[in-house]
């Protein structure tokens, strides 16, 4: 077995014996069944998770990466007296984390739309809020490492910095965005729009979310900009591509920091 693979399955082991991730799966189990059952149809419970997973899932992603971060430093300056790659300890412990969280929420999410027949009536849409929030959990858990490490002697500020950043993305952002329009709405805006809501994975995941549904009351401004500009097919892709940039530039981050801190 690679070392790699050890590391993993090590935090897999010590994740689960905790029972924690265990009843964060169960959380979005009996909301997506209890959604299922009184909140009308599969279109609508799959919007309405969309909007707590929005939500939650960056929040619980960046807690628990930072938390990580500072609860294993005992343990990670122990690996590191040992002979081991720093970059594979790095990716050990990213994974051994965020796969379990990831997991817990599809599995969690998914249950309930299989009994209930969501798979099988939208499973293209259902397919989609399940990927999103399993990105959204290695984005931020990949962001919560990183201020971890940046905020590593000093944990008041590093949970400050991260509360601050998860209020900022998922509650003030569109919301300054609006108002810039407002302020400047007598300037040509879209291409700007465009390239500000491609600086916030949340927005990024509601926009492919609103564009998967065709809700455009819902979709907000930088949603029916996008949807202008690429329609919804190249609006999904687009979307789907800066998410992926999302994921690579805290994970390279984040990996660098750790290759060249001195713990």
């Amino acid at each position: 077995m690679s070392l790699l693979m050890h590391i993993i399955q090590n935090e897999w082991k010590s994740l689960l014996r905790g029972k924690w991730v265990i009843g964060y799966g169960l959380i979005f189990l009996v909301l997506t069944d209890t959604l299922l059952r009184f909140g009308g149809g599969g279109a609508e419970t799959l919007l309405s998770l969309s909007n707590v997973m929005l939500l939650f899932v960056p929040l619980v992603g960046m807690i628990y990466g930072i938390l990580y971060i500072y609860q294993s430093r005992e343990f990670v300056e122990l690996l590191l007296t040992q002979p081991i790659n720093r970059g594979v300890l790095y990716w050990g412990l990213f994974l051994g984390i965020s796969t379990p969280l990831m997991a817990a929420f599809i599995i969690g999410s998914m249950l309930p739309l299989g009994w209930h027949g969501i798979l099988m009536i939208d499973g293209m849409a259902s397919a989609m809020v399940l990927a999103l929030g399993g990105i959204l959990t290695l984005i931020f858990a990949s962001l919560g490492f990183v201020f971890g490490l940046m905020f590593y002697e000093d944990k008041i500020k590093g949970f400050g910095f991260t509360i601050v950043v998860w209020l900022f993305l998922a509650i003030l952002y569109d919301g300054l965005v609006l108002m810039l329009v407002f302020l400047f709405g007598d300037y040509p805006l879209e291409n700007f729009v465009i390239a500000v809501s491609m600086l916030n994975p949340i927005d990024l995941a509601r926009i492919m979310v609103m564009l998967e549904f065709d809700v455009s009351a819902l979709m907000g401004y930088t949603g029916a900009v996008f949807n202008r500009f690429f329609g919804t097919a190249m609006g999904i892709s687009v979307a789907s591509a800066m998410l992926l940039v999302w994921l690579a530039v805290p994970s390279w981050i984040g990996l660098n920091v750790f290759r060249k801190k001195d713990f």
